[in-house]
């Protein structure tokens, strides 16, 4: 059976058109949150890891799954949810750019990369999922 992907190449994940956050802030940390784990994950390597790491990562610290290769070829036998769905892009303000290895960074919304990044023809672009229906 083919495992299935949550990687982008040479994309950016631009914020939600409905995200609330003016410039990107740093989710709360008391808790492991998705949003806090996606943050430490990807901010503490940047360019580390792939979106599958990420999301993997994420549900091994959060519902305790061995961190196995065995445990991940499972985990990703079925589709998951991609970093278009983090709560870093639909509400705390940070883009997600994967590189031409699918490594991904943030990418704060009021920073001069982020609007160089969001006008750059050269890669992919989609945006975080909205929160709302529009």
């Amino acid at each position: 059976m083919a495992a299935h992907t949550t990687n982008y190449v040479s994309t950016f994940i631009e914020v939600a058109e409905d995200c609330p956050a003016d410039a990107a802030q740093e989710p709360p940390a008391e808790k492991p949150t998705i949003a806090a784990l996606h943050y430490r994950l990807i901010a503490e390597e940047p360019y580390g890891r792939t979106s599958d790491d990420v999301i993997f990562q994420t549900q091994v610290q959060r519902q305790l799954l061995d961190d196995t290769s065995e445990a991940r070829e499972a985990f990703f036998s079925k589709g998951q949810a991609c970093l278009r769905s983090s709560p870093l892009g639909k509400r705390y303000g940070w883009g997600i750019l994967s590189d031409a290895e699918g490594r991904v960074t943030l990418v704060p919304r009021e920073s001069e990369e982020y609007a160089r990044l969001a006008a750059d023809p050269t890669i992919g672009h989609t945006r975080a999922m909205r929160s709302k229906r529009a």
